[in-house]
């Protein structure tokens, strides 16, 4: 049974009926058929479409897949469980949220609280191998997730899209930026995060965007 909340299920069911889909999923079942472990649990595939309605999405945080470690994995993009240390792409985006918005860093990693206010929190790929990094990219979870940036693109409301990196800008490339903000910048990852992440300030920025257009600001704040 596939969870997800019902305001997604009718404008998503012609993906889940479409080949593709039942393609991905011959391929998990086969993968768990041979002893692979794979993140996260199958309940937990869809939690970015269960804890955020479709319309109630007004900002959209896109990440790339989900974290291959141990217990770290729970359908949010960035977060992870309680109890799990914030790994350090979260960790430097709750300091770019201490420099925009004075708010402390909270002691655990999960966003499940930005999630339940209209942050829909989407990776591109719903699925991973235990240990091994982006092993289930090209399996077709890729054209599910456009299709949900696409239900969401098409809102009547204007929704701010928060693209971190060039493999989120590119997939969300079609956003009309005529009636939604695009907030792109450098990636939160070690790596690239002194590239232009790090005074980006798309929390503040986030919230201006949708006062201005009638809509309450998100409560960034994770206790």
């Amino acid at each position: 049974m596939v969870n997800l909340h019902d305001s997604w299920k009718a404008p998503l069911q012609a993906e889940f009926d479409a080949p593709y889909m039942a393609a991905l999923k011959e391929f998990l079942v086969a993968e768990r058929d041979k002893g692979k472990r794979i993140f996260p649990k199958g309940s937990e595939w869809f939690h970015a479409l269960d804890a955020t309605p479709l319309e109630q999405v007004r900002v959209v945080i896109l990440g790339q897949d989900p974290y291959h470690g141990e217990g770290q994995a729970h359908g949010l993009c960035f977060s992870v469980k309680p109890g799990v240390r914030p790994p350090p792409s979260l960790i430097n985006i709750y300091k770019e949220m201490k420099s925009d918005l004075g708010l402390e860093p909270p002691s655990h990693g999960n966003l499940e609280a930005w999630a339940k206010q209209g942050v829909l929190l989407l990776n591109a790929v719903l699925t991973v191998e235990a240990g091994l990094a982006a092993s289930h990219q090209g399996k077709g979870w890729e054209r599910f997730t456009d299709a949900v940036i696409r239900l969401v693109n098409d809102q009547p409301r204007p929704v701010v899209f928060i693209l971190w990196g060039s493999y989120a800008q590119r997939k969300a490339a079609f956003v009309d930026r005529q009636r939604h903000l695009v907030l792109a910048s450098a990636h939160p990852s070690p790596l690239s995060a002194h590239n232009g992440f790090f005074g980006s300030r798309p929390f503040s920025k986030a919230n201006e965007f949708l006062m201005a257009n009638g809509e309450g600001p998100i409560d960034w704040k994770l206790t």
